[in-house]
């Protein structure tokens, strides 16, 4: 049965004579954000009456973000990107020689490299291994030891887009006083996320969620706030503003989250635009937008091994996610080929990325085969 979209191309900005598959390098734009722009645009010239409409509209999006991630909104705070959310981890706990961190050899950059100042104190980054590209939750968790501070993993992998089991990470370390840090930017608006598992949970914006570059939501759990101390100082997370007046004095107390993470004043139009794109995804609901996206993944994934192309995606449902990869040598060349004829895909590091969200169908699939038989691979 072919699988159609649950919202179709025109309530996006040129979509209709192309297959866009590559949301997990970048998504396409709600038509509706040209709306939330010329509301900003209105509330920026409004002084200080516009201001606080445009915070009140940024708390709205933070009991979204909380609802989609299942924690309550005052633990989520706006990062300006998720890597600046794990660094926060990485600047803010008390590290001593001996320590280690946990993750693996086939992550982002900036889950991978957030800890490698730590080096200098003598804190070990412990890297386990993939096995033919699937990262196995045994092989993390039995790397954890008595001095494993953090254990730092992608949900969805942006290589292979393995969707990691994280109730069973969180399991394996609830005896244990190592710190869950989790990006779900390739997990965020496409499966679900149980945030609440984690200790901290951070996701970019302008993938999954439908939004754009400059805010990052992130989930900060009770524990880790305990634990860590802040790295940046401003007035948005210091009880200055109007408590000490215009003069300062030689301490001041911190604000509890959300505003501890906000040092400074958010990206806020990006707030907006992620505001707008939480109502579309929050009505749909996440069950039926992972179901969609499982459903599309299966079909790209058999599709891709019937034309003999090597996929690197696991095939069992509970492990996949919207992305599905096949190996190329030359993916950038790949993803040029198909995008020269209206089929939008991320190539790169020797595999080509395919990403099904709610707005593809199986005849976005079916432009992809077309595509793929006037290429060489």
């Amino acid at each position: 049965m072919a699988i159609r979209p649950l919202l179709p191309a025109d309530r996006f900005v040129d979509l209709g004579d192309q297959a866009h598959l590559c949301t997990g390098g970048e998504a396409p734009w709600l038509v509706a954000q040209e709306e939330v722009y010329a509301e900003f645009a209105r509330l920026k010239s409004g002084g200080y009456a516009g201001r606080q409409q445009v915070y009140a509209l940024g708390e709205a999006c933070r009991e979204k973000m909380g609802q989609l991630w299942h924690v309550s909104s005052d633990r989520v705070a706006f990062m300006p990107s998720a890597a600046e959310g794990m660094a926060w981890l990485a600047r803010g706990l008390d590290w001593r020689a001996g320590d280690n961190i946990v993750t693996t050899d086939l992550e982002f950059p900036s889950v991978a490299y957030a800890w490698r100042d730590l080096r200098a104190l003598g804190v070990e980054v412990r890297m386990v291994k993939h096995r033919d590209f699937v990262v196995e939750e045994r092989d993390l968790l039995a790397a954890v030891d008595a001095r494993t501070r953090v254990l730092a993993v992608s949900q969805v992998s942006f290589f292979s887009g393995q969707n990691l089991r994280v109730e069973q990470l969180a399991e394996g370390l609830a005896s244990t006083d190592a710190l869950l840090a989790v990006d779900a930017t390739h997990a965020a608006g496409a499966v679900d996320v149980r945030a609440d598992l984690s200790d901290l949970c951070v996701s970019s914006a302008y993938k999954w969620l439908l939004a754009t570059h400059g805010v990052a939501p992130c989930y900060l759990s009770r524990r880790a706030e305990e634990r860590l101390r802040s790295s940046s100082y401003g007035w948005h997370n210091l009880a200055v503003w109007p408590a000490q007046g215009a003069e300062r004095l030689p301490d001041v107390d911190e604000q509890p989250m959300p505003a501890r993470l906000e040092p400074g004043n958010p990206g806020m139009v990006s707030v907006l635009f992620l505001n707008r794109a939480l109502d579309e995804l929050l009505a749909l609901g996440i069950e039926a937008i992972e179901a969609h996206v499982l459903d599309l993944a299966g079909e790209i994934s058999d599709g891709l091994t019937h034309r003999g192309l090597r996929v690197i995606s696991p095939r069992l449902r509970s492990r996949q996610s919207g992305n599905t990869c096949f190996a190329a040598h030359d993916a950038r060349a790949v993803m040029h080929e198909l995008a020269a004829r209206g089929v939008l895909v991320w190539g790169e590091y020797g595999r080509v990325r395919v990403s099904g969200h709610l707005y593809n169908g199986s005849s976005d699939v079916e432009r992809l085969w077309q595509a793929l038989e006037e290429i060489a691979v």
